[in-house]
């Protein structure tokens, strides 16, 4: 029952120390979260009924708790209650299809923390457990990206390294575009697939290596330094290190 993630050394030391449990009775979309959780460096423990997860929320230390709604045994605002009557002060973001003002309401009064509505992005979700862990959020970023010679200008829609004009197709400028967003951090194949493909799905197909393969090639060909990193079961990075 309990699915837990590996750690992934590059990835955010904060973010890294984190341990969330998911309770979701959907087999399919627990699995895709919490294998998404840990591409993200995060250690995800599964619960996949309500008493289940009451057991494990009580008995174990954790940072967030992702609950669904509705569940079999116990639905989840007993479970959020319940915690609560026992003083586990654990923050918790509920997950529900319900998505209308008076449920969200209904589920914050029951004790939850932030409410996400089905169905989500999983970088919404993901962020929204990064605030709920207490982590420092990512600052508004410039117009202009830089990552040591390499520039993308946002307005214009313009790359250049070194001054010299880069031309990209419009996947493989999105693909750069939120990989220099992310600049010196860990971007999962996960997060790839849902901001640059808004797939939401694993599609089952070398779709990413093979843009991130001719995006290499465009900004590095010709240039001494690479910037462009694969972190072996783990994403890629882009960062100058020179």
């Amino acid at each position: 029952m309990g699915e837990t993630g590996y750690t992934d050394p590059n990835a955010d030391a904060n973010v890294a120390r984190m341990k969330i449990l998911v309770i979701e009775d959907d087999l399919e979309a627990a699995a895709y979260m919490t294998k998404a959780f840990r591409e993200a460096g995060i250690v995800a423990d599964h619960a996949s009924d309500g008493e289940s997860g009451l057991y494990m929320g009580s008995e174990n230390s954790y940072d967030v708790m992702v609950v669904d709604r509705m569940l079999p045994r116990r639905d989840g605002l007993s479970v959020i209650s319940e915690l609560r009557r026992r003083g586990v002060e654990t923050p918790v973001l509920i997950l529900s299809a319900l998505g209308q003002v008076d449920d969200r309401v209904t589920g914050l009064r029951a004790g939850g923390d932030d409410y996400l509505p089905k169905p989500y992005a999983f970088s919404e979700l993901l962020a929204r457990v990064e605030v709920l862990g207490r982590r420092k959020g990512k600052p508004e970023q410039d117009m202009v990206y830089r990552v040591g010679d390499l520039e993308l200008d946002r307005l214009a829609h313009e790359v250049r390294r070194a001054g010299k004009d880069i031309l990209l197709q419009p996947r493989e400028y999105r693909l750069l575009e939120y990989l220099m967003k992310n600049a010196g951090q860990v971007v999962t194949r996960t997060m790839l697939l849902e901001n640059v493909w808004d797939y939401h799905f694993d599609p089952q197909t070398n779709v990413i290596d093979v843009h991130v393969s001719r995006l290499r090639s465009k900004i590095e060909k010709d240039f001494d330094r690479p910037l462009l990193k694969t972190v072996r079961g783990a994403g890629y990075m882009i960062k100058d290190e020179g």
